[in-house]
């Protein structure tokens, strides 16, 4: 299935230059893997040392963040989206 995928526009160089292109996957994990995998320079913006999504980083599968996503299994439909968001702070 394909999945669109939209990044920060700080994220762009890492996946091409685009802020929005689609993968194809058949679950959320493999869609979450197949972005390791094809844009490994983002792969150092979303993880820590620890393989870990970083605090400052947001994925959400259409509009449920992956956080609270039980079973990354679940299967994806075509026209699904998935979003990463980079929390800014400041002060």
């Amino acid at each position: 299935m394909n999945i669109e995928v939209t990044v920060p526009g700080l994220l762009a160089d890492s996946v091409g230059g685009k802020r929005k292109f689609s993968i194809d996957a058949k679950t959320i994990g493999q869609a979450i893997e197949t972005l390791r995998r094809e844009h490994p320079l983002l792969k150092v913006h979303i993880y820590d040392d620890a393989d870990q999504i970083r605090q400052h980083v947001l994925v959400y599968y259409n509009d449920e963040s992956i956080k609270w996503i039980d079973d990354l299994k679940r299967p994806v439909k075509s026209g699904d989206r998935i979003a990463i968001i980079q929390a800014v702070s400041g002060g």
